[in-house]
């Protein structure tokens, strides 16, 4: 596993962009807390990240590429709307799927929704750059501490990602998840 900091990343980041659109599996910053990820349009990657955390089937979330793609592939309400002004931000936004082959059937679980986020954070432009949903969910084993340094990354995880775009220690928390499908309902993690 590498650990790159954002200077080695930006000097390499159209090789790592394409490392990512083909399936890698990786662990970068957000606004909140690190997250672990892949291209959401690969099954293998996803089926990966699942392992990994040992989380058979509750959904992962993805960084959307644009707010044109969350409209495209998202079934988007009046209150849809309002929320999305407010991206980027700390916010998880679950809306139904319009087209549900936006990402694999492993990042929901084949559920009829998805959670997205646009973090107010670099990493944003990098996946709007890549053009592709990338799965975001934060770097632990399920039920365990997410990951605020690198002291807190598992072992396990740290020998089966390909690399890790490490900015040191986040203060932050998990985002706000705000369920857009039915009446509007915030959830604090």
């Amino acid at each position: 596993m590498r650990i790159l900091n954002p200077d080695e990343f930006k000097m390499e980041k159209a090789s790592i962009i394409e490392s990512i659109s083909d399936g890698a599996v990786f662990i970068y910053p957000t606004d909140t807390i690190y997250g672990i990820g892949c291209n959401a349009q690969i099954s293998n990657s996803v089926k990966k990240i699942r392992k990994l955390k040992a989380r058979a089937s509750n959904p992962f979330s993805v960084i959307a590429p644009s707010v044109d793609w969350i409209k495209n592939n998202c079934v988007v309400t009046k209150d849809g709307e309002g929320w999305i002004k407010k991206l980027p931000g700390p916010y998880t936004l679950i809306f139904k799927l319009k087209n549900k082959k936006c990402v694999a059937k492993e990042v929901n679980s084949g559920l009829e929704t998805l959670g997205v986020r646009i973090p107010k954070h670099w990493i944003s432009k990098v996946v709007a750059e890549a053009d592709i949903p990338v799965v975001t969910t934060s770097v632990n084993k399920s039920g365990q501490d997410y990951m605020t340094s690198i002291e807190d990354l598992d072992e396990t995880m740290e020998e089966k990602v390909d690399f890790v775009i490490y900015e040191g220690e986040k203060e932050g928390k998990p985002s706000k998840i705000v369920d857009l499908t039915d009446n509007v309902k915030i959830i604090e993690r």
